[in-house]
This record gives C-alpha cells, sequence and structure tokens, in this order.
C-alpha cells in the first residue's frame, strides 16, 4: 500500500462548519471505557440491592445478547441504509453515521462513538427494556447491554489499529477488513460475528464480491 493511500485511510476530515461540533465528533478510543465503566459498576451494585446473584447475572447476559443483535442489525440496516429523507439529506445523514468511517476506516479518533450518540442509545434502550423486564430486572440487562456496547466498541478500535496473536483474534480482524475492503454488504458483526454466520451474511470463499459501496 503506498504512503498516499495509508495518509488517505488514516485522515480524519472534517465533518461540520461549526467548530465545536467537529470537535464533538471526535474522541479517544477510551472515552467509552471511561465514560461507561463506572455507570456499569453502578447499575451492577445497583442491581445486587434488588436481585440475588443468580438473576443479576441472567439479566447481564441478556443484555449482552441485546447489544449484540443491536450491533449486527443497526450495522446492516441503519448505517448502510441511505434513508429518503426530506431536502435529499439521506446521503449526508448516512455518511455522518458511517458513510465516512468507510472512506477514512482507520481515523484513530472517529472509532468509537461520542457519548451525544451512545448516550441517547443507552436512554433508548432503557425505555425500551423497562416496560419488558420490570423495575429492579431491568438494571442489569441495561448494564450487560452497556458492557456489550462497550467491548464493541474496544475491538472496533482494536479491528484498525490492533496486531491481533491469537487465532480468534485474527478472524476477527480479518472478516472486519474484509467488510471494509472486499464486499460491505457481509460482515455485520463487528465482534459478535456469530450473528452473520445465523443470518446469512458471512463471508464464503471464493465469492464475488458485492456492488454497495458503503
Amino acid at each position: 500500500m503506498t504512503q498516499e493511500r495509508t495518509e488517505a485511510l488514516d485522515a480524519s476530515p472534517r465533518l461540520f462548519e461549526s467548530d465545536l461540533l467537529d470537535k464533538m465528533s471526535r474522541v479517544h478510543h477510551l472515552t467509552p471505557v471511561i465514560v461507561y465503566t463506572p455507570i456499569f459498576l453502578g447499575l451492577v451494585f445497583y442491581s445486587l440491592s434488588l436481585n440475588g446473584v443468580a438473576l443479576v447475572l441472567l439479566g447481564l447476559i441478556i443484555g449482552y445478547l441485546a447489544w449484540t443483535l443491536t450491533e449486527y442489525f443497526g450495522h446492516r440496516y441503519l448505517f448502510h441504509t441511505v434513508f429518503p429523507l426530506p431536502f435529499g439529506l439521506g446521503p449526508r445523514f448516512q455518511f455522518l453515521i458511517h458513510g465516512v468511517h468507510h472512506i477514512y476506516p482507520n481515523d484513530p479518533l472517529r472509532l468509537v462513538m461520542p457519548p451525544l450518540l451512545s448516550g441517547p442509545i443507552m436512554l433508548i434502550a432503557l425505555a425500551i427494556i423497562r416496560p419488558i423486564f420490570g423495575g429492579s430486572f431491568a438494571w442489569p440487562v441495561l448494564a450487560g447491554f452497556m458492557a456489550g456496547y462497550v467491548i464493541y466498541d474496544c475491538v472496533h478500535y482494536w479491528t484498525h489499529h490492533g496486531q491481533p496473536t491469537s487465532d480468534f483474534g485474527r478472524l476477527v480482524k480479518r472478516l472486519h477488513m474484509l467488510h471494509h475492503f472486499r464486499d460491505a454488504e457481509k460482515g455485520f458483526g463487528v465482534h459478535a460475528i456469530w450473528w452473520d454466520y445465523v443470518f446469512g451474511t458471512a463471508y464464503q470463499k471464493g465469492e464475488t464480491p458485492g456492488s454497495k459501496a458503503v
């Protein structure tokens, strides 16, 4: 890969005219860990005051699995869809939430979600979880959902800038690189790679690459 090509992939382009908005669109890759780890621990301790250990563990598992499905379907149907928004804003919206990542995949400051985006996702999750699971059991489920999100963001950064040493690590990185550089119509699970096998979007040896660019 040429130096010019590498620099292009690593670039961090300006997205907004507003200096404040543009600055807020860039975050350090440890931001999700710093922001959500204390909240996660608080939710776990609070959950243990309301539920037994077994029930809390069950809630964490359910919440984590809920996140992995959110990761898969969100990436497949939200990030890779150009919606028919008013005033022709569909392409611009898709570019801002994900298209820019495919053009500049190694931008180190746009590989994890800014809190202004992840925060509303957690609030929406809570609004859905509470009616389904009730007051006390909702908290460990939310904690598991939050843990899944943090794992996802960490793995996403690592797939672009890490050097895996295990077979599984190399597989996860390879599948995500295939999504970027071979066929963006497959490989929607960033860390939850098993859902691609369940839903038929896993890469198959010898397949012809898809035509979608984003």
